[in-house]
């Protein structure tokens, strides 16, 4: 299946699955009404950026876009096939995203990358529900990463790791591809306990 009919599609389950209006998920997300319609009618291709907004705003990792909800009902392979891997291109920056891991369940996400040269991708600081640990393992190329006020310049063989609680910037400065491995985490946030007076 077309990767864009499966974002538009995860778009409008989760949407619907939150009893959200495109209205509240667009007040939610920062997003346009306009263009989340788009999304969901498969009709827009959405970049990196815009993704990761609505995923924040729908409660999911951005890797949850890409989960192919009409697959067999039977119990989800422990096996991710190099062939029928998913692999996304952001329509901004040109970047490839290969979704390594397999459908079933684990805390654990790896994703592999293919940044082009001289591109850049801005994520803004979002509120999430939960907390998203990233790490990232230099394979070939170079890559400078902000996160927040700290940077780092990331060569072959780097691993950088990193919460995605604030704003971060992914730039390639040289003038041939990035390649990395991300591994991502997710804890949900625990309610502070308030301690009682009594």
């Amino acid at each position: 299946m077309d990767i864009n009919t499966i974002i538009s599609r995860r778009v409008r389950e989760l949407r619907d699955a939150l009893g959200l209006s495109l209205d509240s998920l667009a007040t939610r997300s920062g997003v346009s009404r306009s263009n989340i319609s788009l999304i969901e009618r498969g009709q827009s291709s959405a970049s990196a950026t815009v993704l990761d907004k609505l995923a924040a705003a729908l409660g999911v990792t951005l890797s949850a876009l890409f989960e192919d909800s009409n697959s067999p009902a039977t119990a989800p392979s422990p096996v991710s096939r190099q062939a029928e891997q998913l692999v996304w291109t952001d329509p901004a920056s040109g970047y490839q995203r290969r979704k390594l891991s397999p459908a079933a369940p684990s805390p654990i996400q790896l994703v592999e990358v293919t940044f082009p040269p001289g591109q850049r991708v801005v994520y803004d600081a979002i509120t999430r529900d939960a907390d998203l640990n990233q790490q990232i393992w230099m394979i070939d190329g170079i890559m400078e990463i902000s996160v927040g006020s700290q940077h780092w310049r990331l060569t072959a063989g780097d691993c950088l790791a990193m919460q995605l609680d604030q704003a971060i910037v992914y730039f390639n400065p040289e003038q041939s591809p990035a390649h990395y491995i991300v591994a991502l985490t997710t804890f949900p946030i625990k309610p502070v306990k308030r301690n009682e007076v009594g």
